[in-house]
């Protein structure tokens, strides 16, 4: 369970996040976090909040970010906010560490789903891009659909994969959450 002040690190993607508040700080209103992404880090895949907005908001660095078909670069304090149901992603776009803020509202599942992205990363889970197997997808994902998606298909053809996809994820020993190997210590931030 993520506490304020805990840090996670996504070796594969280069993020680094330290919560700042939590869903339980929050009264699930909100989830704010402090990120860091290496030069050529990002985010694993484009994707849809399709009920939540989150607001990014840099400190140091330039974070590329593409909202629907708009590419920009942010420097120091500048600031965007992703409506609900906008595909997005985003990446350092220069050649030093790239810090910003992010605010999530609601919190829904997004720390869980950070959690558990961030730990099957941090054990070789996933491949390159920080994706887990599409098996393994399909069961996180059918779990945190009112939190994220991706930008198509379309959600209900989704949802269709996810209902044929997840029970055999199930199946394979797969659970929705991931907090790391028993008895391994996390790595080192």
């Amino acid at each position: 369970m993520i506490r304020t002040g805990d840090t996670i690190h996504n070796p594969v993607t280069g993020e680094r996040v330290t919560f700042l508040a939590t869903s339980a700080d929050t009264d699930g209103e909100a989830v704010v976090i402090e990120t860091v992404v290496q030069p050529d880090g990002c985010v694993a895949a484009a994707h849809v909040h399709p009920a939540q907005s989150e607001r990014f908001a840099v400190k140091s660095g330039a974070l590329g970010l593409k909202t629907g078909r708009k590419k920009q670069t942010l420097g120091p304090g500048r600031f965007v906010t992703v409506e609900p149901g906008t595909a997005h992603r985003f990446w350092n776009a220069g050649d030093e560490p790239v810090t910003f803020i992010c605010e999530i509202r609601p919190a829904l599942q997004f720390e869980s789903l950070l959690e558990t992205m961030f730990a099957l990363a941090a054990d070789g889970k996933t491949n390159r891009k920080g994706m887990p197997n599409l098996l393994r997808l399909a069961v996180i994902a059918n779990a945190h659909f009112d939190t994220v998606r991706l930008p198509f298909p379309p959600a209900w053809m989704q949802k269709v994969g996810l209902a044929l996809g997840a029970p055999v994820g199930r199946l394979l020993g797969y659970a929705p959450t991931y907090a790391g190997e028993p008895g391994v210590p996390a790595p080192a931030v």
